[in-house]
């Protein structure tokens, strides 16, 4: 329509209004630490939670812009928590920041494979969380830009507004970062995407050693999509890319 707004962002003229953020950590130090420079540093309206249940008890009662969510908890464990808020559609596109103590690659993409957008390791640069959470609200907030408005083919029908997708004529539900990796594959169908330029494109950053980020949200977004998912193809030892026609393959 026209004369209409992305969905999340503000109005020309209106007040923007603060980006909420739930913070899921049960070390009170870390939570105060974040809670403090998020709400100075980024301007968010912050909400801490010390456990798992209590932290879904806040989704709940108000879905959140942003999760800042630990892997260990006591009782019900981060991993437990991103699972249950992705199965509601009202938690399927909220971007999750995971943190972990771990420092095994394994647990990392373990915290990705249940649905995590992206993820740091403690210590962390209180700098670098702020950056990537100011990352993830633009991108929540920009939407996918103003290009084409749908697309169909592949046996896929895409409505880059609406952010819904029927693979096969059934609709597929996806994360935030899920969709906005099918949208910039889909944009640039035929074209080789390297991993990096991927995380610059979805996750509004470039310089970051996790690319192996990118290749767990292609095999999610593969499986979620079904038969239509071969047309994401791996170029070997370059990145990505959506072409229609031919079977795609699987990553190494």
């Amino acid at each position: 329509m026209a004369g209409s707004t992305p969905s999340g962002s503000t109005p020309p003229g209106a007040v923007p209004l603060r980006r909420r953020i739930l913070i899921v950590e049960d070390e009170a130090d870390i939570a105060a630490s974040l809670k403090y420079s998020l709400e100075k540093e980024a301007g968010c309206a912050v909400t801490v939670a010390s456990t798992g249940e209590s932290g879904l008890s806040s989704f709940r009662q108000k879905p959140p812009d942003l999760i800042i969510l630990d892997v260990m908890l006591p009782g019900m464990d981060g991993l437990e928590f991103c699972r249950i808020v992705r199965a509601v559609p009202e938690g399927a596109r909220v971007p999750i920041l995971m943190l972990t103590a771990r420092v095994d690659e394994t647990d990392k993409l373990l915290g990705l494979g249940m649905g995590a957008d992206d993820y740091m390791t403690k210590p962390f640069s209180m700098k670098e969380i702020i950056a990537r959470v100011k990352a993830h609200l633009r991108r929540a907030e920009a939407g996918d830009g103003p290009a084409s408005r749908a697309w169909r083919g592949a046996d896929l029908e895409i409505d880059f507004e609406g952010h819904v997708v029927l693979a096969g004529g059934r609709e597929v539900t996806l994360t935030r970062m899920e969709f906005s990796l099918l949208a910039a594959l889909v944009r640039q169908r035929g074209r080789v995407l390297t991993r990096d330029q991927l995380l610059e494109k979805v996750w509004g950053y470039e310089d970051y050693a996790g690319s192996r980020t990118v290749d767990v949200h292609v095999r999610r977004l593969r499986q979620k999509l079904g038969p239509p998912g071969r047309h994401i193809q791996t170029v070997f030892g370059v990145g990505y890319r959506f072409r229609e026609g031919g079977a795609s393959d699987e990553d190494e």
